[in-house]
This record gives structure tokens, sequence and C-alpha cells, in this order.
């Protein structure tokens, strides 16, 4: 069993390796199979190594990586009940996008690299879920964000490719500092860096030493998973290849704040105050994103803020105490959000490669197929009755409602608001899409059959995965929730409660899906409002950091290169310079030959002589 945990991380990584050493000497095919089936192992492995998360989980030290004094690092693995459901999503999904990805990058020229950073990033995504020690964690966290750098701007010869990946990897790197401080402050207060050393001593700290740390870690979440107000990144990660926008925009790294969240659960959980604004950046994020996918008219971008939206659900699960509720959104958002990213690049294909929504159309005619597994990913998303989506994000919803105070029945509030903005845009979605005629210009092309049938189990499971957490109301066995241990996240609703917060989760999904057909099914292109405009630039918050971040920065560099480097420190030295070498050619000129020059400086001594004398005889 020791081998089967050791394979499901170091599977990816002898894939990645082997390739970006060898891989351009290779046959064509063999390192798109090398990526493909390390990774695939990775899942296999995971997979029979399951029954080891039982009770406690199981864990595996495989060697030190660090060590000083009474420091100690292992890169050691921790395969509980929450990494062992994490491990089997990221690999199953990853697997299927690494399928997808051959069909898709079939033809571009730089298939090697494409394929070594992808395992890579696996690799990486898996230290994060299966580290035992924050260090470790924060090694994965950080390769995450290399590996998202390079293939989100993975076709960088187009410079706004490349500064979409600039732009991601700076932006999380703010995240990463508070993390950064979180752990040092951590590894001060107890002496190790242990996951479970420090949640089992967390109880002693007093409230607003943990505040201030689980604010730290929400931040750092933040960054990760795209949450305000470090949510700018993601909608121009989408100049990524589109296997890339799935693994990494579904399944993965915007999942891995809210892994960190649950991991230290015990230690934010603490702190009201920081359980209050996990709840409300989660929350602000999810009807932020929502609004901003409304008017969004590029296919990949409506799904980046749809992503954004769904993440902060998670977030709000987190802030509302309810771990087993957050990952079973993770979970079933990962499957239904690769589905659509892939399903997507397939429409791109269909279009001709073209993202936009308003010169698509009719697609449903060229590709049925695409269209319902297209479609089956939108239900998801918009939360149809009995699809995963319905269950998983209105368990969240239920959790906020059942709280009962003023401050949970305002996010329940916003989330019903959200849900109903969700169901609009996916129907918007659907019908500009799908509805209609074509109205592009270019030749539509037929997606490769590689890229269509890794959507299938995607689809499946997307649909169904709600079986894992049924709510009470269906005599469901919350089987997530009993093996997280979380059975304290499990509702125990009224009957009529139960009753009306389906009725008003159907009647939103309805009314979302009523709108949108009223305003979309003949679709007629309408000039851009000033209210659109604005959500399309997402509320123009780039704009904003710009102002208050970008160019005071310019401004204070500017002052330190031309005032403070130019002006001052060049110009004392310089002046000092000058000053130097005007002197030393006036003492240059001294010892020039001529008998003048000596004579008068023979004089002038005298005279000072003389004169120094007569000075001290006055005295």
């Amino acid at each position: 069993m020791d081998i089967l945990l050791t394979l499901i991380l170091l599977l990816p990584l002898a894939g990645g390796v082997i390739n970006a050493c060898f891989g351009k000497r290779l046959p064509r095919p063999v390192p798109v199979f090398i990526a493909c089936g390390s990774v695939i192992g990775s899942f296999l492995a995971a997979l029979g190594s399951f029954t080891l998360a039982t009770g406690d989980g199981y864990r595996l030290v495989l060697f030190t990586w660090l060590k000083s004094g009474h420091f100690q690092a292992d890169v050691g693995l921790l395969f509980d009940p929450l990494a062992a459901i994490m491990t089997l999503m990221v690999t199953g999904v990853a697997s299927l996008i690494h399928l997808y990805a051959a069909g898709y990058m079939e033809e571009d020229t730089d298939q090697v690299r494409f394929f070594t950073l992808l395992n890579l990033f696996v690799f990486a995504m898996l230290t994060i879920v299966l580290a035992d020690n924050l260090l470790l964690l924060f090694l994965g966290w950080e390769g995450v964000g290399f590996c998202s750098y390079g293939l989100i701007g993975f076709w960088y010869r187009k410079t706004e490719n490349a500064d979409a990946g600039r732009k991601a990897f700076i932006v999380t790197r703010i995240g990463d500092l508070f993390f950064a401080v979180a752990l040092l402050w951590l590894f001060a207060l107890f002496g190790t860096i242990s996951i479970e050393g420090i949640n089992a001593q967390v109880a002693g700290l007093d409230m607003t030493t943990v505040t201030l740390l689980s604010l730290l870690l929400l931040v750092g979440a933040c960054g990760k998973s795209a949450q305000l107000p470090l949510m700018s990144w993601l909608p121009d990660a989408m100049a990524g290849p589109t296997p890339v926008s799935a693994l990494i925009h579904a399944a993965t790294m915007v999942t891995a704040g809210v892994y960190l969240l649950c991991r230290m659960f015990p230690l934010v959980s603490l702190s009201p105050t920081a359980m209050a604004a996990i709840a409300l950046v989660g929350i602000a994020t999810a009807l932020y994103a929502a609004t901003c996918a409304l008017a969004q008219n590029e296919i990949k971008r409506v799904l980046a803020y749809s992503t954004m939206s769904q993440v902060g659900y998670m977030f709000l699960a987190v802030g509302l105490g309810s771990v087993s509720a957050a990952m079973f959104h993770l979970i079933t958002h990962a499957f239904f959000k690769a589905l659509l990213f892939m399903a997507a690049g397939c429409v791109i294909n269909l279009a001709g490669h073209e993202n936009d929504i308003r010169r698509m159309g009719g697609m449903r005619q060229r590709s049925p197929l695409v269209f319902w597994l297209f479609i089956a990913g939108l239900l998801c998303l918009a939360g149809a009755p009995l699809t995963s989506g319905f269950f998983s994000k209105d368990l969240i919803l239920a959790t906020a409602f059942a709280r009962g105070d003023i401050f949970h029945q305002g996010l329940y509030a916003l989330g019903v608001m959200t849900a109903l903005l969700t169901s609009f845009y996916c129907f918007r979605l659907a019908y500009l899409v799908f509805g209609g005629d074509y109205r592009g210009d270019e030749l539509p092309h037929e997606p490769n059959g590689l890229m269509v049938w890794p959507l299938l189990p995607l689809a499946l499971l997307g649909l169904g995965a709600g079986l894992l957490n049924l709510p009470h109301l269906f005599a469901g066995g919350s089987w997530l929730s009993a093996w997280l241990g979380r059975e304290q996240d499990v509702l125990h609703l009224a009957i009529a409660t139960e009753y009306l917060l389906i009725g008003t989760a159907v009647a939103v999904f309805v009314l979302g899906w009523l709108l949108a057909a009223l305003r979309y099914r003949q679709y007629v292109q309408r000039p851009a409002s000033l209210s659109g405009d604005f959500l399309l630039n997402g509320w123009r918050a780039d704009d904003l950091f710009d102002l208050l971040l970008v160019r005071p920065f310019k401004k204070i560099g500017r002052f330190c290169s031309q005032g403070v480097e130019i002006g001052l420190i060049e110009g004392v030295l310089g002046g000092t310079v000058r000053g130097c070498n005007d002197l030393g050619m006036r003492l240059r000129g001294l010892g020039a030959g001529k008998v003048s020059l000596y004579l008068q400086g023979l004089v002038w001594g005298f005279v000072v002589i003389v004169g120094w004398f007569l000075l001290r005889a006055l005295i």
C-alpha cells in the first residue's frame, strides 16, 4: 500500500520529467502516451489506496526534507478521508482532461511542452492535497502557481496571452505572501509545521491570534481561488488552451483555497469573526461574478466568471461551518465545470475557432451530441432539479437558512439572488450558442473524436454525483458527510421547511430560464448599455486597481528613479567626481615646468610663513 500511495504523487512527476528531458527526441505520439498514462496510473493508485483513508487516515514519510535543530520538515503524505476524496477527484478529472487534450493539442507544435507542464501541474496539486505539513503544502502551492503561469501564457507569442500569464502569477503571489506569513507565525507559536500537530493545539490560542491567523489564511486562499479582492486574474486566464481552463479553473487550482480552509478548519472555526469574513467574501464574490457573467460575450469568459461565482459558494459553506457542504459542491462543480469547459472547446472548434457567442448560433444542428453534453453541464450549473448542482448548491443555501439569525438569512437571500442570475446566464449562453441560425463567417470544423468521448463520463458524474450527499427529505444517506466524519453538518430540517427551500430553488431555476427565453430565444443584437460595459469589464476592477495600486507604484518608482537615483545619488556622485577632476586639472598645471609659476609659489609660500610667525608674535 505504501507503494501505491507513493505512486499517486510520483507518476505525474515522472511523466513530466521524462517529457521535459526526452520528449522532443521521442516520436510524436509517445509523449502524449506518457503524459496520459502517468495521470491515469495515478488515478488507479488512488483508487487502490482508498481503503487506507478510513478513520484517522494513513501517514507515510518518504524522507526528511529539511532538518535544523528542533526543526524538521518531512516529505510526508497524509491520506485521510478529506485527502482521499480530493485525490480521487483531482486524478480522475485530470485523466479525462489529459485524454481530451490529446485530441485538442494534436496539431500544436509545442505539444511536448504543454503535456510536461500539465503533468507537473497535477503533481503540484497532488502535493497540496497529500501534504502532511504546511511547508510541503506551500511547495505545492507555489508549484501550481508556476505551472499555471506557463500554461495560461502557453501561446506566449501573442502579447495578450503572455500578459495574462504574468497577471495570474503576480496576483496570486499577493495571496501567497499572506499564506507564508501565517505559516511562519504558526511555526513560531507551536514549533511544528505538521498540519495535524497544529490543529491539535490551536484550542490554546487567544481569540485575537486565532482571528488574525485565520484572516491571513483567508487572503492566501482568496489569491489561489480568485475571490474578492484578488479575483481579477481568472477571466484573463482564459487565454490558455481550453484543457488548461478545464483543469485549472474547474477541478484543481481554484479549489486549492477551499481545500486549505477545510484542512485548517479546526483553526479557522474557532473565530466567529473569521468565519463571518469567509462567508461574506464567498457570497460577495459569488454575486459579483454572477453579475459579470451576464454581460460576457466570449464563451470561456462566461464560464470563468461562473467558476469564480461557484467557488464563492464553497467559501460561503466553509464560513457557515459546513466542511461537507463545501467539499460536496467542490466535487460536483469539478465534474460539471470541467464538462462545460471541454464542451466549450468543442463548440469553439465547431464555430471555426470563434469565441464570441454573438457569432455562433445553430450549433445544435451541427453536433447534437455536443449540444446535449453542453446542456447537461449547464443544467447542473443552473441548479436544475435532481442534478448534482441542485443538491450541492442548495445544501449550502439550506445551511445558511437553517442558522436562523438575520445575518445568515441575509446570506441566504444573496445566495438565492445569485442562483437566479446563474440560471439566467446559463440559458442566455444556451440560446446564443445553440439557438437560431449560425451567425459566424468561418466554416465549421468537426471536433476530434478524442475531444468528445471524455465528456461522457463527466456528464454522467455531473448529473448523478448528487447521490453522494442526498438531503434528508430524499431519505438520502449523507455518505460524504459520514465519510468526512462531519455528521454534525447533516441538516435535519422540518419537512415543511425542506419543501419550502426546494420549491424556492426550483422556482429560481425556472424564473431564470423564462427570463433568458424572453430575451434571447429570438436573438436580436442590441447596443451595449453603460451597465453592460461596466459588467463586461468586471465592474472595472482592473481600472480601480490601476488607480489605487499601479499608478501610485509607477509614480513612486519614477520618483525613486529620476528624483532619488538620477537627481540625488547620481547628482552628488557626479558633482563630486567633477570637482575632483577640476582640482586635479589645476594641480596638474602646477607641474607644467614654467619658471614663473615656481617663483610665484616661492613668493606666496614665503608670505604665508612670514604671516604665520607675525601672527604668533602678536598673540
